[in-house]
């Protein structure tokens, strides 16, 4: 059975790693779990985020929402796709046509998921709790119409 993720919480998931790379200098998350009621992201992380910390990436979250940016797809030769990122948690029988997902000139990356139109119609995202443990952070999260 193949999951399929919703596409409000999947963009917002897009947004989220994005702003964990520039406000932290953070890689994408290594693991997510993508509900349409509430969503977790892994990150190998080496501490805990402060209550300042998590306001401030969920502020950083919410203003690229705020900011009604569309959200687009276009399609690469799988060697470009290598050399521009990471492609490891790629399938093997991926082809050699990759699938890239740009959130206006906010973020871009390999994906297979949906996505809302424009991240105006994700809605207000909310970290509900974040915790550490063993190098990994572990991000939960909710939006709200």
């Amino acid at each position: 059975m193949v999951k399929v993720f919703d596409p409000r919480m999947h963009s917002a998931e897009h947004i989220l790693n994005q702003a964990m790379g520039r406000l932290f200098d953070c890689p994408r998350c290594f693991s997510a779990h993508i509900e349409k009621k509430k969503s977790k992201c892994d990150y190998r992380f080496a501490r805990p985020l402060s209550s300042v910390e998590e306001r401030r990436l969920e502020a950083e979250v919410n203003a690229v929402i705020a900011a009604d940016l569309p959200l687009t797809e276009n399609f690469m030769d799988l060697a470009a796709a290598r050399q521009a990122f990471d492609l490891s948690r790629l399938p093997e029988d991926a082809g050699d046509r990759i699938r890239i997902v740009a959130v206006g000139d906010y973020d871009r990356c390999p994906c297979i998921g949906p996505h809302v139109a424009s991240t105006g119609a994700i809605g207000k995202f909310r970290i509900t709790s974040s915790s550490h443990q063993d190098g990994i952070l572990r991000i939960r999260f909710k939006l709200q119409r």
